[in-house]
Parts: C-alpha cells; sequence; structure tokens
C-alpha cells in the first residue's frame, strides 16, 4: 500500500520582523527535514515554508511544527499549516477584484478556526471605507488600498475582541498566488 504525499504551506506567525524572534530560513527548512518531510521550501524571510508529507490534518501539522521551533529556537510560534487545495479555495473565493488590485492592496489573514460570525459585530465597517474585510472559510479577506502599513480596519481587526483564542497570521495576495503556486499539483 502506498502512502499518499500532499503538498502544504507553513506558515510562521511574527518571525523575522524588527530584529527579535529570528528563525532563519535554512534553519526552518532544516526543522521540517527533520520532521520527515520533503519537497522543503521556504519563501521570503517572512515565515513561509512549502513541504510534501503523507497526507495528514493541517492542524496536527502545525502543532507538530510548533513544538519543534520552541524546543530548536526557545520561544513559541504560531504556526499555520493549509494543503494546496485549501490554498486554491482561497484564492478562488476572494471576494475583491484581485486581478485589478496591487498586492499591497489586497491581504488574506489565514486563521487557526472559523471565527463566529458576531465576532466582528463591533465593527463599523462604513467607519473603514474604502477598506473593506470579508470573512470566508479560516480566512479574512482584507482590501486596504493604501496598504496594510496604513490600514485603520487592519489595526481594529488585529485588536483581543476579534483575534483572542485564535492564531491568525497575514500575507499579501502576490504571496498567496505564490502559495499556491507552490503547492499546486
Amino acid at each position: 500500500m502506498t502512502t499518499r504525499t500532499k503538498k502544504y504551506a507553513a506558515l510562521l506567525r511574527g518571525i523575522n520582523v524588527g530584529g527579535s524572534r529570528k528563525v532563519p530560513m535554512a534553519d526552518l527548512r532544516t526543522v521540517l527535514e527533520e520532521l520527515g518531510h520533503s519537497g522543503v521550501r521556504t519563501y521570503l524571510q517572512s515565515g513561509n515554508a512549502v513541504f510534501e508529507t503523507a497526507e495528514r490534518d493541517p492542524a496536527a501539522l502545525a502543532r507538530e511544527l510548533e513544538r519543534a521551533i520552541e524546543t530548536r529556537f526557545g520561544f513559541r510560534v504560531a504556526c499555520l499549516v493549509a494543503d494546496g487545495d485549501y490554498l486554491r479555495a482561497v484564492a478562488d473565493a476572494c471576494p475583491f477584484p484581485a486581478a485589478e488590485l496591487q498586492g499591497k492592496q489586497l491581504h488574506a489573514t489565514f486563521l487557526s478556526e472559523q471565527p463566529a460570525g458576531d465576532r466582528f459585530a463591533h465593527i463599523d465597517r462604513d467607519a473603514f471605507l474604502p477598506e473593506e474585510f470579508r470573512v470566508g472559510d479560516k480566512v479574512l479577506y482584507l482590501y486596504a488600498p493604501e496598504g496594510l502599513g496604513r490600514s485603520k480596519l487592519a489595526e481594529a481587526l488585529a485588536r483581543p475582541a476579534v483575534t483572542k483564542g485564535i492564531d491568525a497570521t497575514t500575507r499579501n495576495w502576490n504571496t498567496v498566488v505564490k502559495l499556491v503556486e507552490l503547492t499546486a499539483g
């Protein structure tokens, strides 16, 4: 019997930003290989890795990677793992005209679990226009015409009332598209 393998992307939250929580990409590749994964590649320095392994629950893969990173580097890093099918579905379901926007204007915040619908009730969407967000399948789509760094809506979405109990990490649309490409097939 042959074990089915699948391609996954690991998205690490908050590493290599501002000189703290350093996780060199070469070391991240080594950690993933030591966990038995193959075809390991990293993308950018912000904690994106692609690997192939026996088909498994993405949440279990994320917990395994979090433990390995904490053992190796001495600090916890929230990790989200998604397979190529899920990433493709996220891209296909984008409620904004991605092809018409610059990558810095559109972002996907990947979530460790589906948030309850009332979690966003306190956000006055009209107060942030032209910025907008939509909730998808364990993902928030954020349209920020001036980019994430200037986004007041991104700040509101990152507040504890929204994020409590959920690990989240954001990627610009260019990175989402690249991760879809790297995990295809």
